[in-house]
């Protein structure tokens, strides 16, 4: 197949040449955009612009961390083609109960919007070809494979780099790409030996995992951000580059204010249940029949306030409870009397005395209620992605000038291959063809 000419450097949007014109627009020969989909007359319209229009992402990637990376892609504006393999496809797909209609665990559902599937087994030489066809054609290319697994199919960074000089090539590893190289890299492992475990759950209690794999998805975020940079990075010099992240890395960035207590005292800090180190109160208080009241008093203000919506002003003058340090030092007396106070109501009725005096808190929520809590703000936190598919939790991100895109439902294994292969052995100019 021809190699296609990669990118020229790309000035920013709002860049002039000396003569005050503006530079000359991309000439790169493939056209990843969506096909205009026309207004609700089936006038054609311009679609909105997307912040990633035209980027077209390599997703061999599976399990989370890269997955929701290559998926945030997808909501900025990219076409990202999810390639599996043929069969069993990605890992999570069999990770259920629960499973939507068609058999596919609703866990994959929640990483893979917005995606075309391809199936590919790299061990077949057609397959491998096709592989490298699309790392060459494509903007960012996205892996979470063991450092040195994809050298002997051409998918390594040095082969990706060789063909296709203006490639983001994204890995994602568990410890990177040394001595942790052959270390597999699953979140929970990683919830424990890089200290997550050590801090999470009560004094002296068992160690506990957060209750969502939580350093995958700070990788994600991590993957993302660097494959934003070095695409503006491209955007300059028509040059890609290689983004390592890796799970233990993300983790240890993750734990701010608990790292940098130890960096500053060389002492190890432990679980405190639902406490802050250095704050308090900031933890959940027993309210009537001991349901539990999440209050975050962040300074000497909040906590005058605190004290007089639960009619004791004179908590905030007792030289125990004076100071935020004061505070902290005196916790146990300071939380006996606010709990004494608060047993007198409910969690949601505190809640709305509180947050009416500016106190910041708020009643433990199950995660039904806490969709029910966005919607009631307006936040429109789920949305459809079409009849008998579950719907996607929407996306976090608002842009006024390109906005994130509608997302739509994940693939079924291997849903575009026929499309997607026929595009890969054509010419390199032909534009990716629509979805339908």
């Amino acid at each position: 197949m021809p190699q296609p000419p990669r990118p020229q450097p790309r000035p920013p949007a709002d860049a002039r040449t000396a003569t005050g014109t503006k530079p000359a627009a991309d000439t790169r020969p493939t056209d990843h955009t969506r096909a205009d989909t026309g207004t609700a007359t089936g006038t054609p319209s311009e679609p909105p612009a997307r912040a990633l229009d035209g980027i077209l992402v390599a997703d061999f990637s599976r399990v989370l961390a890269g997955p929701l990376a290559a998926a945030t892609l997808a909501d900025l504006g990219a076409e990202v083609i999810k390639v599996e393999r043929p069969g069993t496809g990605d890992d999570t797909r069999a990770w259920g109960p629960p499973f939507t209609q068609d058999g596919t665990a609703a866990y994959f559902d929640a990483a893979n919007r917005s995606k075309r599937g391809l199936a590919l087994d790299l061990g077949d030489p057609d397959d491998a070809a096709a592989a490298r066809e699309l790392a060459r054609r494509a903007d960012v290319l996205i892996e979470n494979f063991r450092p040195g697994s994809l050298t002997k199919y051409g998918l390594d960074h040095a082969a990706t780099r060789g063909a296709n000089p203006g490639l983001v090539h994204c890995t994602i590893t568990g410890f990177g790409s040394g001595a942790g190289a052959r270390l597999p890299g699953y979140d929970f492992v990683v919830q424990a030996v890089g200290g997550l475990m050590s801090i999470t759950g009560e004094p002296g209690g068992t160690p506990l995992k957060a209750g969502v794999a939580l350093v995958d998805v700070l990788t994600a975020k991590d993957a993302t951000t660097g494959v934003l940079a070095a695409l503006r990075h491209r955007d300059r010099t028509g040059r890609g580059q290689l983004v390592e992240v890796n799970l233990l890395s993300s983790l240890l960035s993750s734990l701010v204010n608990q790292a940098s207590g130890h960096l500053a005292t060389g002492r190890d800090p432990g679980p405190m249940g639902n406490r802050h180190p250095s704050i308090a109160p900031y933890e959940t208080l027993a309210c009537r029949d001991g349901q539990l009241l999440a209050v975050a008093v962040g300074n000497d203000r909040q906590f005058r306030a605190l004290a007089q919506a639960l009619g004791a002003p004179e908590l905030a003058d007792d030289a125990r409870f004076a100071r935020n340090q004061d505070r902290v030092q005196n916790r146990t007396d300071l939380i006996k009397s606010l709990e004494d106070l608060l047993a007198a109501d409910t969690p949601r009725n505190w809640a709305g005395r509180l947050t009416a005096a500016s106190v910041p808190c708020g009643p433990v929520n199950t995660l039904s209620e806490a969709l029910e809590l966005a919607r009631s703000l307006g936040l429109d936190p789920v949305t459809p992605v079409g009849d008998g598919r579950i719907p996607q939790v929407t996306s976090p991100l608002r842009l006024s000038g390109t906005p994130v895109a509608q997302p739509a439902a994940p693939p079924r294994l291997d849903e575009h291959g026929t499309a997607l292969r026929t595009w890969l052995s054509g010419p390199a100019d032909r534009p990716l063809p629509p979805q339908m």
